[in-house]
């Protein structure tokens, strides 16, 4: 859409627009890629959009059934389609939180009635002492179940190869205004960017953490409502914030893959797809111990099936204007990436068949795993290089 001078008087900029209806401004710019909501305008010089006020009822709308989980590829059906297929889609989400309720309701009422005890078995250390520090140290307050869901979203992705220890770690690299975690196996590569309770004090720092104890420190941390990360050159120690309690993080001394040099190479995207994340696990687990499931990516459908066509699984998606793909993954490589993802959607983006898939949560940009797919071509179906 060309953009002419003073044509948007009448308009709002994006982050007007996003105060305006309550989403943020990259959330906007995902519902534009995904065509759910496309601003009135696009300035073709600098790519700002632009809304129309008038457009505040659709996103107020799309904001509040993301709100209550309604997957994106049935919100388009709600702001979209006719009012019987609207009213058909909510009454069945309906349905379906209903019985997630109860079900997580009675799981939750027998793990009470079974405890004994807090018997938690958290060990209270006394805090680092006193020495002197001959170099500044760098100071992280993040909150403790973030990082803890950081550490679940990423340890999946490490390396388990002997000659190459370092990918057995997690990098974290504290540094303006964010933290990234990151992990890879060279297969696939995991990374959730978190932003600090309070700016980050002192210099910036890289950290290569052994994985094998983040589950248990993680789990500790989701008991504090916020933890503080002290890395100095000596090593580095997770203290509760509001406490005197804290663990030592293990830190390795190695050099981690250049993963920014990889993440700028990525090719730009020609498909995306928009599907159910859970459906779409489920479709690839339901595959079995296969080396390969074939996503086969249609007008709104994809399906999921075995090389041969069998054991096939359609589920809905969105995924507008593009032509069709078929595109191979290893199910042991692919599963895991949308088990750590968070929500009721995902989005994968493709370049081509042989080239890095990104995999993100839909309504959570701060998640990003890169998965390889496999060529389909090849009886052994090894993981394309």
């Amino acid at each position: 859409m060309e953009l002419t001078t003073n044509s948007t008087a009448h308009l709002l900029g994006i982050s007007a627009f996003a105060r305006r209806v309550g989403l943020t401004p990259s959330a906007l710019r995902f519902y534009d890629d995904c065509g759910v909501l496309r601003p009135a305008q696009v300035d073709t010089a600098t790519g700002y959009r632009f809304y129309r006020p008038d457009q505040d009822v659709r996103a107020r709308l799309l904001r509040s059934l993301r709100a209550a989980g309604l997957p994106l590829a049935e919100v388009t059906v709600v702001l979209d389609g006719d009012e019987d297929e609207a009213r058909a889609v909510l009454e069945r989400h309906r349905n379906t939180v209903r019985d997630r309720t109860r079900t997580a309701d009675a799981t939750i009422e027998a793990v009470l009635r079974s405890l004994s005890g807090d018997g938690d078995g958290t060990r209270t250390d006394s805090g680092a002492g006193d020495g002197t520090e001959t170099e500044p140290v760098t100071l992280v307050r993040l909150g403790g179940v973030e990082l803890a869901s950081a550490f679940r979203q990423v340890v999946p992705a490490v390396g388990h190869d002997p000659e190459h220890p370092e990918l057995g770690c997690v990098l974290v690299e504290m540094d303006d205004g964010e933290v990234r975690l990151v992990a890879t196996d060279r297969y696939r590569l995991s990374m959730r960017v978190l932003r600090p309770v309070a700016a980050v004090e002192g210099p910036a720092r890289r950290l290569l953490l052994a994985a094998g104890s983040l589950p248990g420190i993680g789990a500790w941390a989701a008991r504090c409502a916020a933890v503080t990360i002290e890395a100095g050159p000596d090593g580095a120690t997770l203290h509760e914030t509001a406490g005197s309690a804290s663990r030592e993080l293990p830190v390795f001394s190695s050099q981690f893959p250049a993963y920014r040099e990889m993440l700028s190479a990525l090719a730009p995207a020609r498909h995306r797809l928009i599907v159910d994340r859970p459906a779409l696990l489920d479709a690839v687990n339901g595959c079995g111990e296969a080396p390969a499931v074939v996503l086969r990516l249609g007008e709104d459908e994809v399906s999921v099936s075995l090389p041969d066509h069998s054991r096939a699984t359609a589920l809905p998606a969105v995924r507008p204007g593009e032509q069709p793909l078929r595109i191979g993954f290893d199910p042991a490589v692919l599963a895991p990436a949308l088990e750590a993802s968070v929500g009721p959607d995902v989005l994968l983006e493709i370049a081509t068949v042989t080239e890095p898939v990104v995999v993100r949560s839909a309504d959570q940009g701060s998640f990003t795993t890169l998965v390889m797919p496999v060529g389909l071509g090849d009886p052994a179906v090894r993981p394309v290089a």
